[in-house]
């Protein structure tokens, strides 16, 4: 379920060249090219369609920016259902991502628990340690703020920011395959829910077989 209003079908000329598109993004492709050689153009178009949607996003106000992050905070709780007792990994806010930290604590208010995820090392799963405000937080991966320390925990709900996202509920992040390689991983599969800002919606990512859609996508529209 996608939790996006704006259902229209985009028309295909709003987006970068879709790669049947294998031809537009590689001048000596080959019908017969094989599926690695796909992936490499698939892995292009997502470079460069991820610097655009960051770009664009860095480029809101930041006034317009938290506004629209108020949006997407009210609806997460529709999208989310019984806050109290569960443990939800929510995230501290980079490069322009909606700024859910408000939320977070309103959501220890109502009787959960905030986890935030942690890179435990390049290829290894995410970590998600429970954090409360005043607990102490270090710089982590990408200058990042992450619990310095605290139980490692397994969240009943995953709040994970989204880069671009398509109808599908697959979510484009940065590249490094942390939450798809940790959901991926998870003997009990939480509810996970993408949440990114409207102007980030792409017809498709172009999933690959590694890629895990989310539950749901909440945007401020």
């Amino acid at each position: 379920m996608a939790i996006d209003d704006n259902d229209a079908e985009p028309a295909l000329g709003e987006y970068a060249s879709p790669p049947c598109f294998m031809h537009e993004l590689s001048p000596d492709y080959r019908p017969d090219a094989a599926p690695s050689d796909a992936w490499a153009d698939v892995a292009r178009w997502r470079k460069a369609e991820r610097q655009r949607l960051i770009e664009e996003r860095l480029a809101v106000d930041v006034d317009e920016r938290k506004a629209r992050s108020e949006c997407i905070a009210a609806r997460l709780d529709a999208a989310i259902g019984r806050i109290s007792g569960r443990i939800v990994s929510a995230y501290w806010p980079f490069r322009g991502e909606p700024d859910l930290r408000n939320w977070s604590i309103k959501v220890i208010e109502r009787g959960g628990r905030i986890a935030l995820p942690v890179v435990i090392r390049k290829g290894w799963p995410l970590e998600f340690r429970i954090w409360a405000p005043g607990d102490p937080l270090e710089r982590g991966v990408w200058n990042i703020l992450v619990p310095s320390h605290g139980p490692s925990v397994q969240p009943d709900v995953v709040v994970a920011p989204v880069v671009g996202f398509d109808a599908a509920n697959y979510r484009l992040g940065y590249g490094g395959g942390f939450f798809d390689r940790t959901l991926a991983a998870m003997t009990n599969q939480p509810l996970t829910v993408g949440v990114g800002f409207a102007g980030s919606r792409l017809r498709t990512i172009y999933p690959q077989p590694h890629d895990i859609p989310m539950s749901a996508i909440v945007t401020d529209e």
